[in-house]
């Protein structure tokens, strides 16, 4: 008797499995049905996601969002998400799939799945006056760079590039300090830099070195939509062959990136 119950346990917990699977395997043909797709994007962070004026999301990543619904063939319903609440938004179900300037990282590929290829990335670099005519990583050897508390490059800005580094919490106090020449740059995510050189107020400011350390992007969906993720691991490819990112760059008034030329080159 105890083995015939622990059979049927056994059967439910398969099945269960396979339902669950099943309920997966279908999420491509939910979004049709439903005629929507709603994507987790940032509203932010610009030029990536950001309100305009009438307060609507527009920017880089909702145009890449815009194209995969329209390769769905459904409306595209934005949802704005923050560092904070993006996975869980997208585990939850409230998203169906996350375009949100999220870096690849081994353990974020635990929890959600990241679309192979990536689509974009960040690197770090500086934001610097005109007139300090900085031209390389070598030329900030001993001077005083801005940078954030506890940022992942702080220590290689400092040990292999030999920066004086003046730390401070957050980027309030750190943009001010640059503006009042409390240090001679400040090292930041140049995403984050491109973004707000395109305020008047940095007009006499720029951002002239190559970066450094890149991390890739990667969209990412729910744990097991392996038919959504093979659909947007194609759409991403046809991003790169046919220059769609790189066109993006240029609208959104971003400096061409390596990374897009390399993955144009790579796949064309």
């Amino acid at each position: 008797m105890r083995n015939k119950y622990f059979s049927i346990a056994i059967a439910s917990v398969v099945l269960g499995m396979l339902g669950a699977t099943l309920a997966r395997a279908d999420v491509l043909d939910d979004i049709k049905k439903k005629g929507t797709l709603t994507v987790g994007t940032k509203a932010d962070y610009r030029p990536f996601g950001f309100l305009d004026p009438s307060g609507k999301i527009v920017g880089f990543e909702p145009d890449l969002a815009a194209d995969v619904a329209k390769r769905l063939g459904v409306k595209l319903e934005l949802l704005p998400v923050v560092a904070s609440n993006r996975i869980q938004f997208l585990q939850q179900g409230k998203i169906d799939i996350m375009i949100a300037t999220m870096s690849d990282t081994p353990e974020r590929r635990k929890i959600v799945d990241i679309v192979d290829p990536s689509y974009y990335g960040s690197g770090t670099n500086i934001l610097a006056p005109k007139s300090a005519g900085l031209k390389t990583w070598e030329a900030l050897r001993g001077k005083k760079v801005c940078l954030i508390q506890g940022a992942f490059y702080n220590k290689e800005l400092q040990e292999k590039y030999g920066v004086d580094g003046v730390a401070f919490p957050g980027t309030a106090e750190t943009f001010a300090a640059l503006k009042n020449g409390n240090c001679v740059a400040f090292a930041y995510d140049d995403t984050a830099i491109v973004g707000e050189m395109q305020k008047p107020e940095w007009s006499a400011y720029e951002m002239p070195l190559d970066s450094i350390l890149f991390v890739p992007w990667g969209l990412a969906v729910k744990q097991g939509e392996k038919g959504l993720a093979d659909m947007l691991s194609k759409t991403v490819t046809e991003w790169h062959k046919t220059g769609f990112i790189q066109g993006l760059e240029t609208k959104w008034g971003i400096k061409p990136t390596k990374f897009a030329q390399e993955s144009r080159d790579k796949y064309k």
